[in-house]
């Protein structure tokens, strides 16, 4: 694929060759500006990050003052900062599911890389070294990091670093009923043997949150719908701080810290921007916003609409196989045969056309592909801020309607 011309001349290495990118000048709710005032509305959130949408002058303000104050700590010293303890707190001072201790970090690949390294800590720390095998789903992605990746069954991401990654992995099937769940199995029994299939395996290493967790199914952590006992660890990352500067966390189980506490006495891991003060500042605004605005009402109200566009009008259209998600974080896949569920074939890239059709047309949507076994997944994700608008919704539905009718009519698709 030829390298368009101003990624050829641009000195900023772009992540896709084939495309000019639009320079974003402005942003405003869930709308992007373009530097020629195209107006884009942003239905994922980015990679699902920006969970306040755009443009926060109140956070800008909080962020601002705590650079003025002291615009660095080294977590590294005997130092702390004030904008730590307090995200710290705010998050874990109420022990939910046992959490107790907050590590702050820069990104979701980072934040599972801590978590892999605190779990092999722990069981070095109470006596049981042999304790190093991790589980996760295939087609699941936690992380760019060789170490996040290694856990990661996303297998177009990894095929590139194979030699690299660790081999004390090992994958189950993922979560998708439309996908995986038996002829004349009912929920209750596909969510059993799903279950039944991690219990098979040794020790799971705890729910990795990177996209799911900070709200966007409706509850804070996605394991609070549940209510299940919280994790031992758990990662989470994009929306913690809404993606006004870069900022993941672990969060750990009392447990977990008391059995560091009477082995070594240390955290074996550590980073140099590591619990920055502004990146703990601007989140701790981002999450005092959520709290004091309700803003959980909101993600559930807007997630029931958003549930009920997708099911009657993009479910209902030739090509669509299902549309799953909770809250304001759902994914429509796409097959070519309804009956068979036959995927489209990887050099269709269906899901990618239909994310730039969609972004010609003024809506940013997020896509992804990969392939579980035999079986070839495409789709792509509606995942918009949490301040969204019934009519914005309706709007970005429309939108991606549009997108999704054109691609298919121009791939010539027998409906």
């Amino acid at each position: 694929m030829a390298c368009h011309p101003f990624v050829a001349q641009s000195s900023l290495f772009h992540r896709t060759f084939a495309y000019e990118p639009e320079t974003i000048e402005s942003g405003q709710g869930i709308t992007l500006i373009t530097n020629t005032g195209r107006r884009i509305l942003d239905a994922s959130s980015g990679p699902a990050v920006s969970c306040l949408g755009h443009s926060r002058p109140d956070i800008a303000q909080i962020v601002a003052e705590q650079i003025n104050k002291v615009a660095y700590v080294y977590s590294g010293s005997r130092f702390t900062s004030q904008a730590g303890e307090e995200l710290a707190t705010e998050l874990v001072g109420h022990r939910p599911g046992g959490l107790s201790k907050a590590i702050f970090v820069n990104s979701g690949s980072e934040a599972t890389d801590a978590a892999i390294k605190l779990a092999t800590q722990y069981w070095h720390e109470v006596g049981q070294p042999q304790k190093r095998h991790s589980i996760a789903r295939k087609q699941s992605y936690h992380g760019n990091t060789l170490g996040a990746l290694s856990i990661s069954g996303h297998d177009s991401r990894r095929q590139l670093y194979a030699d690299w990654l660790s081999s004390n992995v090992s994958f189950v099937e993922p979560n998708m009923p439309y996908r995986f769940k038996h002829p004349g199995e009912t929920d209750a029994q596909y969510l059993k043997r799903s279950v039944d299939e991690i219990e098979d395996e040794i020790q799971r290493l705890g729910p990795q949150h990177i996209m799911c967790g900070m709200g966007k199914t409706g509850t804070l952590h996605a394991w609070e719908q549940e209510g299940i006992r919280g994790p031992d660890l758990q990662t989470i990352g994009k929306a913690l701080g809404a993606g006004f500067l870069p900022l993941s966390a672990v969060l750990v189980h009392e447990k977990i810290f008391d059995a560091l506490v009477n082995g070594s006495g240390g955290l074996a891991h550590g980073h140099t921007f590591q619990a920055h003060p502004a990146a703990c500042a601007s989140a701790l605004a981002v999450q005092r916003i959520m709290r004091e605005e309700n803003i959980l009402d909101n993600v559930k109200a807007m997630g029931r609409v958003l549930s009920n566009l997708l099911h009657n009008v993009i479910l209902p259209l030739p090509f669509v196989g299902d549309v799953r998600g909770r809250g304001l974080f759902w994914s429509v896949e796409f097959i070519l045969d309804e009956q068979n569920r036959t995927p489209p074939p990887s050099e269709m890239q269906l899901g990618t056309k239909i994310v730039n059709k969609a972004l010609d047309m003024g809506l940013s949507i997020l896509g992804n592909l990969g392939q579980t076994g035999a079986v070839y997944l495409d789709f792509v994700i509606v995942s918009p801020p949490y301040s969204v608008t019934e009519a914005e919704l309706i709007e970005i539905i429309d939108l991606l309607k549009d997108a999704i009718i054109a691609v298919t009519d121009d791939l010539g698709l027998e409906r």
